[in-house]
């Protein structure tokens, strides 16, 4: 089954994009400021029109694929995943057929944290949770009995968007 929530049109030219953003290098020191400036307003907006859209995505996608302990475990439960330096914040609820925007009001059942590229790398497989983890890159607060169920299954279905083989150029001689 393949992970990714594109159609199979959009798969060839969104994985040579993701190769490209694979290969850059991390941002100058000379954004930091500016980064932090924006991560100061973004901190500021609401969370639940970016949520919705993700919960979307993972409904169609990721969520008739969890098992069916992880689900009954999200019911009504916040789940709010961070993207430490940009400010996001993306807050979904679990409900019988899904996730839904949970919106700033309840507190999170379980809090995930990261920056920007750490959630890149998860989500193509270049990186394992734990390790991110135990090196202090990946903050996980809250139920860690609701995390450990969650990122054991996530971990079962592999990753999101997984790094595909480029197709072997011909040799020339």
């Amino acid at each position: 089954m393949n992970p990714l929530f594109f159609p199979a049109r959009l798969r060839a030219p969104l994985d040579a994009l993701a190769r490209r953003i694979d290969a850059l290098p991390p941002l100058p020191a000379a954004w930091a400021g500016p980064q932090t400036r924006v991560a100061g307003w973004l901190r500021h907006l609401p969370s639940r029109p970016p949520s919705q859209g993700l919960a979307v995505l993972l409904n169609q996608g990721l969520w008739p694929r969890l098992p069916e302990e992880l689900r009954q475990g999200l019911q009504g439960r916040v789940i709010a995943l961070e993207v430490s330096d940009l400010g996001w914040r993306l807050r979904l609820r679990g409900r019988a057929g899904g996730f839904d925007a949970a919106g700033d009001e309840r507190e999170a059942a379980l809090r995930i944290a990261t920056r920007a590229a750490g959630w890149w790398r998860l989500a193509r497989g270049l990186d394992d949770p734990d390790r991110l983890f135990f090196d202090r890159v990946l903050v996980m607060e809250g139920d860690t009995e609701l995390g450990l169920l969650l990122k054991n299954s996530l971990d079962a279905l592999g990753p999101v968007w997984p790094v595909r083989p480029t197709a072997p150029s011909s040799a020339r001689g």
